[in-house]
């Protein structure tokens, strides 16, 4: 069968050489993701619905990036233990713990750090009254799926998380790098897969921000849909580990459909739609003058 595509074996996974440093183009995916969403947050329509200043939305994107980082990194370790268990990997961070933080090693989980990004949500809006969790989210995940797209593609420049071998084969699949660890079987390029169907899930999230929604909606059904476009995608991937015919990456997406859908209910029930953010009400606005 003739195949359409050969891997790029000259691709770098390092973007800018400088000396014995090298600047990743991982973690340029990761920082291009963060401006896109710092922009949009920052666009005055975003600012009047936020209530927040430009400086507030640069100290969000760092709890954000903070929470990225820790629930990612300690996600990622957690299934490793648990895909490599025979090889005794909680023994292995036990007698290695700096490798538990070492990021630089590459390994991130996406669902950890959602789970991050959730909780810096959470601590951020208690330092601004006023500011709700659903306005925040409707904000932040509008140019979520660029960033989560690029990050696909950056997995794919790195050779890492290939599809299963193609039975029978496709002609869109291909050979990974010959680098041993995937074999010279042909592989469906699930990477490449999944970047497109976060880019597909831009406008629709477009379309359902015109309308203004109740606050919430556009989050939850954001959420919704990454559930559906990571089960599909994982499909085809090569699983971490499985349970029974689901793999580990469909374990953590499929109750994303679930809990997406339910909440998007929830919030459509309330009806409310923030356009402007209120004004916190201050104890010096409500105590009376001195005399």
């Amino acid at each position: 069968m003739q195949h359409w595509f050969t891997y790029p074996t000259n691709v770098d996974p390092v973007a800018i050489h400088l000396g014995s440093f090298g600047i990743h183009w991982y973690g340029i995916s990761y920082l291009v993701g963060f401006i896109a969403v710092g922009l949009w947050m920052a666009r005055p329509a975003g600012r009047r619905r936020l209530g927040l200043t430009t400086d507030a939305i640069q100290d969000f994107l760092f709890y954000a990036l903070i929470g990225v980082l820790v629930g990612g990194r300690l996600f990622f370790v957690f299934n490793d233990i648990v895909s490599h268990w025979g090889a005794d990997q909680l023994a292995y961070y036990a007698h290695n713990p700096i490798n538990i933080i070492a990021v630089w090693q590459g390994g991130m989980a996406f669902h950890g750090g959602l789970v991050g990004v959730i909780v810096a949500v959470a601590l951020f809006i208690r330092k601004h009254p006023g500011l709700t969790f659903s306005v925040l989210g409707d904000e932040i995940v509008m140019l979520l799926p660029i960033g989560i797209a690029l990050t696909r593609i950056v997995n794919f420049v790195n050779n890492e998380l290939w599809g299963n071998v193609c039975n029978p084969d496709h002609p869109w699949c291909m050979i990974p790098k010959a680098d041993g660890q995937w074999g010279m079987a042909y592989r469906h390029p699930v990477q490449i897969y999944e970047a497109l169907m976060d880019i597909a899930v831009l406008p629709i999230v477009f379309l359902l921000y015109k309308r203004k929604p109740a606050d919430g909606v556009v989050a939850w059904t954001w959420f919704t849909l990454y559930g559906i476009t990571r089960s599909i995608a994982e499909a085809f991937r090569q699983p971490d580990f499985h349970i029974g015919f689901i793999t580990g990456g469909q374990l953590y997406a499929l109750p994303m459909i679930v809990i997406g859908i339910v909440m998007v209910v929830v919030c459509a029930r309330k009806g409310v739609h923030t356009e402007v953010a209120p004004v916190p009400v201050t104890v010096a606005a409500v105590e009376p003058p001195a005399e």
